[in-house]
C-alpha cells in the first residue's frame, strides 16, 4: 500500500508540474497575441495615414499637370503675332503708321 501512495503522489506532482507548464505556455501565447493585436492596430493607423497622403499627392500631381498644360498654352500664345502686337502697344507704346492714338487729358 505504501508503494501505491508513492505512485499516486508522484503522479500528482507530475500533473501539477504539467498544469503549471500548460498555464505558463497559455500565458505566453496570450501575451504574444496581445502584442500582435497592438502592432496590427498601429500598422492599420499608419496605413490609413499613408493612404491619405497618397491621395493628397495624387491631387497635387493632377494640379501640376493642369498647370503645366496652361504654361504650354501660354508659351504657344507668347509666340503668336497677336501677343507681340499687344506687348508692343501696351509696354513699348508703339503703333502702326496709319493708327491714330488718343491720350487722355490729365
Amino acid at each position: 500500500m505504501a508503494g501505491v501512495k508513492k505512485n499516486r503522489k508522484r503522479k500528482s506532482d507530475g500533473l501539477r508540474k504539467n498544469r503549471r507548464s500548460v498555464l505558463m505556455i497559455s500565458l505566453v501565447i496570450m501575451l504574444l497575441g496581445a502584442v500582435v493585436l497592438g502592432c496590427g492596430v498601429s500598422l492599420k493607423a499608419k496605413n490609413e495615414a499613408y493612404l491619405a497622403k497618397e491621395e493628397e499627392l495624387r491631387l497635387q500631381i493632377e494640379a501640376e499637370q493642369e498647370r503645366s498644360e496652361e504654361i504650354d498654352e501660354l508659351k504657344e500664345y507668347v509666340e503668336t503675332d497677336e501677343y507681340i502686337e499687344m506687348v508692343a502697344k501696351e509696354k513699348l507704346g508703339l503703333a502702326y503708321e496709319n493708327e491714330i492714338l488718343f491720350e487722355a487729358q490729365k
